[in-house]
Parts: C-alpha cells; sequence; structure tokens
C-alpha cells in the first residue's frame, strides 16, 4: 500500500514518523477505468442497508444535486505526491456535481490536522469532511465533534482508530474507504510467496524492510506479511527499517547484503524497492516486490524490472470518497465501509500477468 519522493519528508508516500503516530503507509496508486454500473436512485433514506457495494465513483448512489455543498479535505500534506492524488480526485469529482472543495494541509503533522478540524467544524462552512488521517487516534475527538455537528465524515486510506485488521467504522457515524493494513501485508506475503516460486530456491530467502518499527500500524502490517511469507515456505532471513524513501531503502539494502548476500526475495515500500534495487545493483537477480502503484513503480513490473508491487487506484479513491460523502450528505445510501481492492481492476495486485491492465495515479 498502500506513500510519497525524494524532496518529501518519510511517508507511507514519504511521511514522517512523528506526523504518523497512528500510522498511513504508503500503497500507492493504479488507476482503473469506469468502474462499475451507476446504482440506481437513492430513496433518499440515506440507511447503509439500501446501499448497493462500491466500485468507484461511478457505483455510488445518484441523488438530488440541486443544492451545492463543500467539501473540507484534511489530508497529509499538500506536498506530498499521494495526497496530491486523493485531491485531485475529490475536487474534479466535486466541481462536477455542485460542490466545492479545500485541501487543509498540517504538512504531516497529526496535533495540527486535528485543530484543523476542530476549526472546520466550528467555522460551520463544510457538509463533508474527508480524513487522510496522520494519525489514526488523534483525530477522533474532532471528528465525534464534526458528526455531532450533522457533518458527513469519510475516513480515507487510513483507518482512524486502533485496529488496523479492519475497515469497518471505528468511530460509529463515519463512512470508510481504507487499505486494510494487515490486508495489504498479506497481498504482500502472498506475492513474496509466488516471487519464491519464480526464483526456484530452496531455501527461498526473503528479507521485508517494513516501514517504521514505531508505527502501530507498520507493525500490524509487519505481523502480517511475516505470517503469510513462512506460512508459504519462505525463509525469512531479515525484517530491518526500509523506511519510504529511496536512501532509506538504499541503505536497508545494504545492510541486508552484508548477512545475506544469498538473499533471493526484497519486499518493501515502493520508495524503498528503488532504493534497494539500486543498492543490489543491474546484474543482481534478486526478486522485488514493492508497496505502491505510483507510475514507476507499475512501470518497473511492466518491464519486469520487479516482480510485482501493490498498487492502489488512489487519484480515483479521491473521487469515490468525495462521491460517499456528498451522496450521504444530500440523503443518499451509502455502504459504511469499502475497501480499496473493491476500487481495482486487479485488487490492486500488479504482476507480470496483471501490470497492463493498470497505470499509476500519481509519480514518486
Amino acid at each position: 500500500m498502500t506513500l510519497p519522493e525524494a524532496d518529501m519528508k518519510p511517508s507511507f508516500h514519504r511521511l514522517s514518523a512523528t506526523a504518523m503516530a497512528a500510522g498511513v503507509l504508503l500503497t500507492a496508486a493504479c488507476s482503473v477505468g469506469p468502474a462499475g454500473s451507476a446504482a440506481p436512485p437513492a430513496s433518499g433514506s440515506g440507511t447503509a442497508a439500501q446501499a448497493a457495494p462500491v466500485t468507484g465513483p461511478d457505483s455510488v448512489a445518484k441523488v438530488d444535486e440541486s443544492k451545492p455543498l463543500a467539501i473540507a479535505f484534511f489530508g497529509f500534506a499538500r506536498a506530498n505526491s499521494f495526497a496530491q492524488a486523493t485531491w485531485t480526485g475529490i475536487e474534479s469529482y466535486a466541481k462536477e456535481h455542485n460542490a466545492t472543495a479545500e485541501f487543509f494541509d498540517p504538512n504531516f503533522d497529526g496535533q495540527k490536522q486535528t485543530s484543523q478540524i476542530q476549526d472546520a467544524v466550528t467555522s460551520g462552512r463544510f457538509k463533508v469532511f474527508i480524513v487522510q488521517a496522520n494519525d489514526g487516534t488523534a483525530v477522533i475527538p474532532p471528528i465525534e465533534q464534526a458528526l455531532a455537528a450533522g457533518i458527513t465524515v469519510v475516513v480515507e486510506f487510513t483507518p482512524v482508530g486502533t485496529r488496523y485488521d479492519t475497515k469497518d467504522p471505528q468511530v460509529p457515524g463515519t463512512i470508510t474507504l481504507v487499505d486494510v493494513p494487515t490486508e495489504n501485508g498479506k497481498l504482500l506475503g502472498a506475492l513474496g510467496v509466488e516471487a519464491c516460486k519464480k526464483a526456484a530456491a530452496n531455501p527461498c530467502k526473503v528479507a521485508y524492510l517494513e516501514g517504521f518499527k514505531t508505527l502501530p500500524l507498520d507493525n500490524a502490517r509487519t505481523r502480517a506479511v511475516v505470517d503469510t511469507l513462512k506460512a508459504g515456505g519462505a525463509q525469512v532471513v531479515a525484517s530491518v527499517e526500509g523506511g519510504y524513501t529511496n536512501e532509506s531503502g538504499r541503505k536497508a539494502m545494504q545492510d541486508v547484503l552484508q548477512s545475506h548476500p544469498d538473499v533471493n526475495v526484497v519486499i518493501g515500500s515502493s520508495q524503498a524497492i528503488a532504493g534497494a534495487q539500486s543498492a543490489a545493483g543491474a546484474a543482481s537477480k534478486i526478486l522485488f516486490v514493492g508497496n505502491g502503484g505510483s507510475r514507476q513503480a507499475v512501470k518497473a513490473v511492466q518491464d519486469g524490472r520487479w516482480f510485482g508491487t501493490v498498487c492502489a487506484p488512489e487519484r480515483t479513491a479521491g473521487a469515490t470518497a468525495a462521491a460517499l460523502g456528498l451522496a450521504k450528505a444530500r440523503g443518499g445510501a451509502v455502504p459504511p465501509a469499502t475497501g480499496y481492492a473493491a476500487l481495482s481492476p486487479v485488487e490492486n495486485k500488479c504482476t507480470a500477468d496483471t501490470a497492463s491492465k493498470v497505470q499509476g495515479e500519481y509519480d514518486e
């Protein structure tokens, strides 16, 4: 997964560890085509029981859009390419559906983001909040304030709460559109097992470049990755902090190669894997698996330089979050929870067999 560039702070698209106390992790984004057929007009009751599953913005219930509404987007940071992809989707959808949108930039600061949400509630200017939380626990109180004020809240990409194994809302009344960290980890592990089969090594030695060891979200993801690899027969020879930049990945890979020069498969964030591949050298036979679907990551798979990557359509996710929030605020029926895999034509799994069906929706 499910984030970010060299000129940006470490994140789940280069998010800093401080800002991500409850964590985001970058996966990234691959584009999807028309996302399913449109749902029939909603009755206006807004009850989740009546809502059809969501596969993209066009599949969200159609409602009366005659009343203009305003959306507040609380993203990771304006300078972050992943958050910019989300914002592009939100802004574009809003313009086409009689709504306006505003980006509140906390610059990776969880506490600042919390204050921004509180201030936006007080302003009374917005009917829809889309929250891409830097700190998934700190934002709970202001989100509860927003709900009490009658504001529709969509939790986007990172869970809000203390659980990392569910897409379901952890704050009653919110709508969630999230990349479940443990599911992301299981997919990474499964890709690693497939890479081991291609490597035909016995035992197959795998190194995992995890994000930040201080983050609960990353720890939950790491456990899922390692458990899936072991269950598939792989030998996990290293689990080291690889972070979310090329440089941190390069340094981690150098450490791995010193201890395990015969490693067969290396897994990590798309940013870290780019650095790891550079450290390994062009002649290396190591198979790489990334976590992120930027244009660069998807092309690396298409070109055969990486075995695979977990990709998620982030611009599409932003548009879908806007569609869900606006539909609910206008009385439509929407499902309470949607996972990222539902938005992807390849269920976020980009390999040689599927990568031709997607393209990244943002640049590293």
